[in-house]
């Protein structure tokens, strides 16, 4: 038995309270707070060493009450237990606890918000350091929400005296029991091993580096290799303020004011500056526009890949990480449930974190409630993420404060975000989830400076509209309203013809046709975009009238490449149902349908009209019908690639199948066939006739492991194995290079980016983040 202490004694007290709560029923909140609280949060909510002081706390002054009486409710992960009071309780204990902390906004003390805002942005210049609703700098924090986040006191005292507030708030990667002085803003003078010195912000610091900031607004990573000596000035660098009398009391009238973010688009703000993109970047979700997860980095290699090891993990209370991160001059962005978090690349180091509450499950898709999320975009110094509840927000790069945040959502039924979204231009560009549902599903573009809607493209067209006759009422409902079509994972786009390629999922009701007889448009399909004003090209359905629930969301990769003696503008793409395909991605014509899985059984091919050729007995039926693939598909969302070099094309492929029976409750439910057993396998197809020229099997389950392929010039690919294992094959024969044991299932692709000259290769799996480089010498 483990030996107490003050922390598990304290969550023993919490336990053996709760227990009891029925003694405490109907008793004021002060009782309440005495019998329950207090053993860990003090007298007067002042802290003690198990547990926060609930005085002139930032944490919960941002929070509302209903948010409060939610904490109160569930509780944190490793820390607070949960108190299952009444809800009448729980109300109650959360308007006395947030009483600990009236903030500025709520006071609103008298004076001229206009004029503060004038002399803000004016004579004050406090807008050259301090950003403010997109407007501003970011030579230190954003005060969009300064008037919630503090007191008025606090306020005032900070204006009068800024060195008197440093390290007055405990930082968030603190343990919640605990105090730990933020000090994210504190000036440091760097003495460099070249004999030069660096000031600025050390947003932050561990033994061994350093992220630093510096006043000209650039981020520099250092390590210990790098500097001989740190030096931490005692002063703000903020100096008191100098004002009159009445500009003192306007500039505070106006920062009081300052409750946050509005939902909605902003209405003028600096346009973002275009990123250059260094080729050392992983810049978006593919790492290129094209979708083609293929890198032209060669230092990790196939005769030097057995030297990876692990240089630094990053962890988070999630367990099911699905994204991809970006790397951008040395910063990696890393996404988790309603999340984005910015990492030194090179060590790991945590720079800054946004976060909101998760909704509610009943609210929300699927797949969004349960939690995933695959990614953010970049543009310039802003970072741009879907939340669960599809609220498309913008933040600043450096220091992860909001800038926007707009509602996407629009029409019928439960939908949320999971898709990384992707920066076109000066647009950014989202979709939509929650298909197995009813809703109308679409791709949407917003201004990346304001958050504004530029268009609009909705994937089931209303009746009257091209399209909406491959959709036949055949009963008392028409499916056209809620027929499906979500646009749930990230686009491809081809920077020479301004083509934006987006991917659309299953009708709705996804098993059951009955009520939506005919092809279904434009559900299962490929659409082609024009990007700036969203007007539709051309189409192509990968499975009409689908029956099975094979969403068309996997990749298209955009790649120029001979076929069959002609260059072309390809489109590949390997699909749920089964097939593999090259379309000419200028004209939409089909090249190249062929199965690249051997239980393929509801088609015999791909007709030259570009239609599949059904075989009989593949409706689902009440008895049951047993079809190839399974509902998850031959392959689904995770990364695929090409390599110029061995003209392979990359998949993670399975094979499986599911019998279609009807439900007492209506509709087909898939279910699987305990005597034919799924697979999985890394497959490389000839791109030119779909033959697989090698496989790797995959030993386990395969829904354990929904982890895409890298592939680089060095000749390699990497992939998460079944097992569990982070492996690197041989891209020309599919030999294992070398593997590293994470014990985690996979449910997220890989990335390479470069630092400092030196060649990484990272991959979320479970809650954590890995990132491997070569050893510094051969073993």
């Amino acid at each position: 038995m483990q030996p107490a202490t003050p922390f598990r004694s304290a969550l023993l007290h919490a336990f053996v309270s709760t227990i009891a709560l029925t003694s405490v029923y109907a008793q004021a909140p002060e009782q309440q707070f005495a019998k329950l609280c207090v053993g860990c949060h003090g007298e007067g909510a002042t802290g003690t060493d198990r547990g926060p002081s609930f005085i002139n706390s930032r944490s919960l002054r941002r929070r509302s009450q209903g948010q409060i009486h939610d904490l109160i409710r569930n509780g944190t992960p490793g820390g607070m237990p949960a108190f299952p009071l009444p809800d009448e309780e729980l109300t109650s204990m959360a308007r006395y606890v947030r009483s600990f902390n009236a903030s500025a906004f709520e006071v609103q003390p008298a004076g001229d918000q206009a004029a503060g805002e004038g002399f803000f942005f004016g004579k004050g210049q406090c807008s050259t350091c301090h950003m403010v609703h997109g407007r501003g700098k970011t030579n230190g924090p954003d005060l969009s929400s300064i008037g919630r986040e503090l007191t008025l006191r606090d306020i005032e005292q900070t204006l009068a005296d800024p060195t008197s507030r440093i390290g007055a708030h405990t930082s968030s990667l603190c343990p919640g029991y605990a105090f730990c002085p933020e000090d994210t803003w504190a000036v440091v003078n760097v003495r460099l091993r070249n004999g030069s010195s660096l000031r600025g912000f050390a947003r932050a610091q561990g033994k061994h580096d350093l992220q630093l900031q510096t006043l000209d607004g650039k981020l520099h990573l250092l390590n210990d290799t790098d500097y001989t000596e740190i030096v931490r000035e005692k002063k703000s660098l903020m100096p008191p303020l100098t004002a009159t009398a009445d500009e003192r009391r306007s500039l505070i009238a106006y920062l009081t004011s300052l409750g946050g973010i509005a939902i909605g688009p902003l209405q003028s703000v600096d346009e973002p500056a275009h990123q250059t993109r260094q080729k050392s970047d992983w810049p978006t979700y593919n790492g290129t526009l094209g979708g083609n997860r293929h890198s032209a980095f060669d230092q990790i290699n196939a005769t030097n890949a057995g030297r990876l090891q692990l240089q630094w993990s990053w962890s988070n209370p999630y367990q099911g990480l699905e994204t991809t991160p970006l790397v951008s001059e040395g910063v990696l962005f890393v996404t988790a449930p309603n999340e984005v978090c910015a990492l030194d690349s090179r060590s790991g180091r945590q720079i800054w974190c946004y976060s909101r509450p998760r909704n509610s499950a009943a609210t929300i898709a699927g797949d969004a409630a349960k939690g995933a999320n695959r990614g953010a975009a970049l543009l310039g110094e802003r970072v741009f993420f879907a939340t669960d509840d599809a609220h498309l927000i913008c933040l600043n790069r450096l220091t992860g404060a909001l800038m926007w945040d707009v509602d996407v959502r629009e029409g019928p039924g439960a939908m949320g975000s999971t898709g990384a979204p992707l920066v076109v231009g000066d647009l950014v560009i989202t979709g939509i989830a929650g298909g197995d549902a009813p809703l109308r599903g679409y791709i949407t573009a917003y201004k990346a400076a304001t958050g504004q809607q530029v268009w609009r493209f909705f994937t089931v067209p209303k009746r009257g509209e091209p399209g909406s006759e491959t959709w036949t009422k055949a009963g008392p409902n028409d499916a056209i309203a809620i027929g499906g079509g979500a646009t749930w994972t990230t686009g491809s786009y081809d920077e020479e013809t301004g083509v934006l390629y987006w991917a659309t999922g299953n009708p709705y009701p996804d098993t059951d046709g009955d009520e939506r007889l005919g092809d279904n448009l434009y559900t299962n399909c490929v659409l082609a975009l024009d990007a700036k004003t969203g007007k539709l090209r051309w189409h192509y359905q990968f499975t009409p009238h689908d029956l099975h629930d094979w969403d068309a969301t996997e990749p298209f990769l955009l790649v120029d490449a001979p076929f069959r003696g002609r260059e072309r503008k390809l489109l590949l793409h390997a699909d749920r149902n089964g097939f593999f395909y090259v379309l000419d991605r200028v004209s939409g014509e089909l090249l190249l349908g062929k199965p690249f899985v051997r239980k393929l059984t509801w088609a015999s091919g791909i007709g030259p009209d570009g239609r599949p050729q059904l075989l009989d007995g593949n409706q689902p039926s009440k008895k049951g019908t047993k079809t190839c693939p399974a509902v998850r598909g031959a392959t689904n969302w995770y990364s695929t690639a090409y390599n110029p070099a061995t003209r392979l094309f990359y998949v993670m492929a399975v094979e499986d199948c599911n019998i279609y029976q009807q439900t007492k409750a209506g509709g087909f439910e898939p279910y699987r066939d305990p005597n034919d057993p799924a697979g999985k396998f890394l497959r490389a197809l000839d791109i030119e006739t779909g033959k697989i020229v090698w496989e790797v099997p995959q030993v386990g389950p395969p829904e354990t492991n929904y982890s895409g392929v890298l592939s680089t010039a060095g000749n390699v690919v990497f992939y998460g194995e079944t097992g569990g294992s982070f492996a690197a094959v041989n891209a020309k024969d599919g030999a294992t290079l070398w593997h590293f044991n994470t014990g985690q299932q996979w449910k997220a692709s890989p990335i390479t980016y470069m630092v400092a000259g030196r060649q990484y290769v990272a991959i979320a799996a479970g809650g954590n983040l890995f990132s491997f480089a070569l050893s510094a010498k051969p073993e």
